[in-house]
């Protein structure tokens, strides 16, 4: 009963008062890749993330060893480290991410398991322009959010005192990593109901190299949002599929029509050229 309450009482004041919290990192002992290593972020409001062979042998099926895939609203790193261990030590996750405070463990998590991946974390949001942005969360800690052009917005109440940097990704890629642009395999988004906006900025990325895209449609993106994500892809010959989840025996099923986007208020899903 006092650990509930007192855990209570701590996710009340993660909602309310703005705080930095440490991290630990956890261990994981895994069927092929052996011990694995992820820093988790003591947040009251943060469930523990566990790296899973599943998660990894998910992205195996789309990431060739040595490629580069590039993760979006990369959090924490929950997404990025999977990804970085599928691409191997040989290739490349890049890891983007706006919010100081879930950057702070993206930083560390990119340091652990350097012997079977290679991150580099980069803390900015990916837009159009190269630009500043608000950034708003619906709580104080931070945990999560979303960019906005104007400091009242539907991600909520709590802003960032200082305004996060937004960069066009194929100009940083042509500048920082061009010579890794033909090994592209995989890009992720997920930027809390931005993610059609990312995907029509990296559009001459998407043309040029055809990488597997995973999005999010966000729980209050509109029904036209979420149709016209399907469209996007359609038009670019790509196959559009909803799945369960991150994991080897997620369920997988195609959408076939704009209007099944629709079917689920909250979902990832992958897009791959069709054949």
């Amino acid at each position: 009963m006092f650990k509930y309450l007192r855990d209570s009482f701590a996710r009340k004041k993660a909602r309310r008062v703005t705080a930095k919290y440490p991290t630990r990192t956890d261990v994981f002992t895994l069927e092929q890749e052996g011990r694995i290593e992820f820093a988790n972020w003591e947040n009251p409001l943060i469930k523990p993330f566990v790296i899973t062979q599943s998660m990894i042998s998910f992205f195996r099926k789309f990431i060739p060893e040595g490629s580069l895939t590039i993760d979006i609203g990369a959090n924490i790193g929950d997404t990025t480290v999977p990804m970085a261990i599928a691409a191997g030590r040989e290739g490349l996750t890049l890891a983007f991410d706006p919010n100081p405070y879930v950057f702070e463990i993206l930083k560390v998590n990119s340091t652990l398991n350097k012997e079977k991946s290679n991150i580099i974390p980069n803390n900015f949001a990916i837009t159009k322009e190269d630009g500043e942005f608000f950034y708003n969360s619906s709580e104080a800690s931070f945990a999560n959010g979303g960019i906005s052009e104007t400091a009242n917005n539907f991600h909520g109440k709590y802003t960032l005192q200082k305004k996060i940097q937004g960069i066009n990704l194929e100009k940083f890629l042509n500048k920082n990593y061009k010579e890794w642009l033909e090994k592209i395999s995989l890009i992720k988004v997920d930027v809390e109901g931005y993610d059609l906006e990312v995907l029509r900025s990296i559009e001459n990325l998407i043309d040029q190299f055809i990488p597997v895209i995973i999005a999010e449609c966000f729980i209050k993106a509109t029904k036209q949002y979420k149709m016209d994500m399907f469209e996007f892809f359609s038009a670019k010959g790509y196959d559009v599929f909803y799945f369960g989840d991150f994991d080897e025996n997620t369920v997988v099923t195609k959408i076939e029509a704009a209007s099944e986007m629709n079917k689920n208020e909250n979902f990832n899903f992958y897009a791959i050229k069709r054949k």
